[in-house]
């Protein structure tokens, strides 16, 4: 017999051979961590992305473009919803807690609470009035967006709650989880309609079929399962992954279903033949979401490479490269200061060095040397920040990459970063003076 992983690798090169590998169609660039999920409006214009580095941002999808940046969460941002109004949006976090967001202000409008620990995944109701949410503490919670209010809470799941999806006729909900089971619920009265315990395995990713009666799995084993909810019965298991899927998505005609995972691939199958309709060796990186078009002829990808890629398919399947150039969210760096400057090239997808007080999913850096912690004018500090007596200087610039933000300043809601090389930290802190000091000479306030 020949082993399971031979005969993977064997099918991926048979798909790469019959489908050589093809680019994005386009990049979106802005984010300074994993894009962990995405969503695009029913009207396609549009799509949020959610990140590791505690932002959402507002895409535009005609132009790809930003539009605007989120970033009220105290942790990293894992889930991400259109309301179908289209105006509004949710999103879910480690902070514990699900988001309403007023897309037309930035604005948000109600921070839901009552889970205890992260929350992994968010899904919206089809008529717009609800929210679901699955966290860490075990349990699916169900909130009234009109009310603003928590209407249920849901108990069963034996472990991480990691993936919710609503039922297209709006009746039902599915969850999954670390505890290998896909449970179904009445949202009516929050009972559980059907328990299917799967293999065992860590489910990351639910969704609906359009008729409301199958479902869709995927998660730590590498495959791809299809069940009769009605039923329970396994009705197709899609092999192709090499790693964990993290997540995957139906086009809008329920006939294709898109995976990605950590093992870099990009599998798009038919699940009414049941194979792989096209390969793509997608990213350089581990892949964390996609998201389809409403067109069904394009999807988005996100991942660790911090970006959001749009993929276009052809009408015999492949994947089309673009020649398009992305339209890419950057920040001016000066080169000229050799390996601090190269260094700063991670922080940059977060801070800028503008003078004009520019912040992005951190505040700017403008004038950091001599400044207290928290003190930005227009960014949303954490708590903690907003009390520190601390003044940054190269003693305490040094401490935070030393230490990690978590140990520097615990309850920070800065994204997790180190630096243990004590070169690094004083080639990054030898850039940052000149850099800021640059900035301030040229302000007059030397």
């Amino acid at each position: 017999m020949v082993p399971r992983l031979a005969c993977v690798t064997l099918l991926a090169g048979v798909l790469a051979a019959a489908c050589p590998w093809a680019g994005p169609r386009a990049e979106l660039v802005g984010h300074g961590g994993v894009v962990r999920a995405i969503a695009v409006s029913l009207d396609g214009r549009r799509a949020l992305s959610a990140s590791f580095d505690y932002s959402l941002i507002l895409w535009d999808l005609i132009r790809q473009t930003k539009i605007r940046r989120f970033v009220d969460h105290n942790g990293s941002v894992n889930g991400v919803a259109f309301v179908p109004n289209g105006q509004q949006a949710v999103s879910a976090s480690d902070d514990g807690t699900v988001r309403l967001w007023d897309l037309t202000t930035g604005m948000m409008q109600h921070s839901f609470q009552g889970h205890v620990g992260r929350v992994a995944s968010v899904a919206v109701s089809p008529d717009g009035r609800f929210a679901a949410s699955g966290g860490w503490d075990h349990t699916v919670r169900l909130w009234d967006l009109n009310g603003r209010r928590l209407l249920r809470t849901l108990h069963g799941h034996n472990n991480n709650v990691n993936a919710v999806a609503f039922a297209p006729d709006g009746a039902s909900l599915l969850s999954g989880g670390y505890d290998g089971s896909l449970r179904h619920w009445n949202l009516a009265d929050g009972q559980v309609l059907r328990i299917i315990e799967g293999n065992g395995f860590a489910i990351n990713s639910v969704d609906f079929a359009p008729d409301s009666r199958r479902v869709i799995s995927a998660g730590v084993d590498e495959t791809v399962r299809i069940w009769d909810i009605g039923t329970g019965v396994e009705l197709r298991r899609l092999e192709g992954h090499e790693g964990a899927i993290m997540d995957l998505d139906l086009s809008p005609d329920g006939r294709w279903v898109v995976s990605v995972g950590v093992d870099k691939l990009i599998l798009r199958w038919d699940i009414e033949a049941g194979g792989p309709a096209a390969f793509v060796r997608g990213a350089s990186s581990a892949l964390w979401s996609v998201a389809y078009h409403p067109d069904g002829k394009r999807f988005l990808t996100g991942g660790a490479d911090e970006a959001v890629h749009i993929w276009n398919i052809r009408d015999n399947g492949e994947i089309e490269p673009s020649h398009r150039p992305a339209d890419r969210v950057e920040v001016a760096v000066d080169n000229s200061d050799g390996r601090g400057a190269r260094l700063f090239r991670a922080c940059r997808a977060c801070h800028t060095l503008n003078p004009d007080g520019g912040n992005k999913a951190g505040p700017t850096l403008y004038g950091l040397f001599g400044r207290r912690i928290g003190s930005t004018a227009g960014y949303s500090y954490s708590e903690v920040m907003k009390r520190s007596a601390i003044i940054w200087d190269e003693t305490n610039v040094n401490a935070l990459f030393d230490l990690g933000p978590d140990r520097f300043v615990p309850g920070s809601k800065m994204p997790m970063q180190r630096m243990p090389d004590p070169k690094d930290r004083a080639d990054l802190i030898s850039y940052l003076k000149r850099v800021t000091a640059v900035n301030l000479r040229q302000d007059g306030k030397d």
